[in-house]
């Protein structure tokens, strides 16, 4: 029985395991924001319908300007991509033969993209025991004889956020042997945007910073990501980029969603506040649960994870498993943090689970 590599296939997922999928189903498995896309998309929606008959701008404006200025960084320093997965599909093309950091357990899709492109993968493996931090030590040492590392921030699945003077170590060290880091910013937002890299980016031409639209907006069926690095470095990039490979829709979609300050502050606010509730829940019925800084966490109950994971599909709801994480391995489980009712629905679901085992 093999379980899809992502969440968000609830459909395929109850098919994967011959259960029959129930008429309402409670998706904690992916993690965009609950409140659904900003009301000014939801509002501008008849407007941005005339963009479908004309071509889209080739370096995805009017969004790759908007970033600049949400960051504070060059044009010349942005490559827009069709979501973040496409963004990490064409930098493991960079990759090709060469040695790449990955540190587990974390984002499976940095392994796909660059097994398919014939990179050789190399896994640091952080210790359960020492609550899967970064291995630093590993790290460094591998880093003089790697072409890259990758570093997801915070992490997935974990929701860990490694500290800045841990970044800067690492980004200095790999500096110094031309090693290039790859620091994946899609939960950032959910966190605070003053811990984000991309300050720093001017000061390291190894580093790429991907960034995506679709967790905090809630707009994974547009696709909408993008890059921040060196100039120099973006240009390169661009070069192996498919023409229009961002549409029109998405980009004016972009454009709209980092106007939305007081959207974003919500957003954080909410998750902080359940991501909190759910450990406290978790944690009195004995439960390990990491110390998340995103909108998810994960937690590994006393009783078997599995089977606590196959009961509430049953009951129409759906955790993200960690089969395909290595050195979590189907004993952890991920939860997404939901709107208040859903993740009421889900304690009192659980509540009932470990009364009865």
């Amino acid at each position: 029985m093999r379980l899809p590599e992502h969440g968000a296939n609830s459909k395929r997922l109850y098919t994967s395991m011959n259960i029959s999928m129930p008429d309402e189903v409670l998706d904690f498995s992916e993690n965009c924001n609950p409140a659904g896309p900003p009301s000014s998309v939801v509002k501008a929606w008849p407007t941005l319908i005339s963009t479908l008959n004309s071509y889209p701008d080739p370096d995805g404006q009017p969004f790759r300007s908007a970033i600049s200025g949400f960051h504070q960084v060059d044009e010349q320093q942005v490559l827009v991509g069709n979501g973040a997965a496409d963004i990490l599909s064409l930098l493991a093309g960079t990759y090709r033969g060469k040695r790449v950091l990955l540190i587990d357990p974390t984002f499976s899709e940095y392994r796909a993209t660059l097994e398919v492109n014939d990179a050789e993968v190399v896994s640091l493996q952080a210790n359960e025991t020492e609550g899967f931090l970064l291995p630093m030590r590993q790290i460094l040492e591998a880093l003089p004889e790697a072409d890259a590392l990758y570093i997801c921030t915070p992490n997935n699945p974990t929701g860990l956020l490694p500290s800045k003077d841990e970044l800067l170590t690492i980004v200095d060290t790999a500096k110094k042997s031309s090693t290039d880091v790859v620091l994946d910013e899609a939960f950032i937002d959910f966190v605070d945007e003053s811990k984000s890299f991309i300050p720093h980016v001017a000061n390291y031409p190894n580093v790429f910073i991907v960034r995506s639209m679709t967790k905090m907006y809630a707009i994974p069926g547009i696709r909408l990501g993008y890059l921040i690095a060196h100039s120099e470095r973006i240009d390169t990039l661009t070069q192996r980029a498919s023409h229009w490979h961002v549409n029109g829709l998405a980009a004016e979609i972009g454009v709209l969603c980092l106007q939305e300050e007081a959207y974003r502050q919500q957003a954080i606010s909410h998750a902080q506040m359940e991501r909190v509730k759910m450990t406290q829940f978790l944690r009195s019925h004995g439960c390990e649960v990491l110390n998340s800084s995103a909108n998810y966490l994960v937690m590994k109950p006393q009783q078997e994870a599995k089977k606590l994971y196959q009961d509430l599909l049953k009951q129409g709801i759906v955790l993200r498993h960690s089969e395909n994480f290595r050195g979590m391995d189907g004993r952890w489980l991920r939860i997404g943090m939901k709107s208040e009712p859903m993740m009421d629905t889900l304690r009192e679901a659980m509540d009932q689970w470990f009364k009865q085992h």
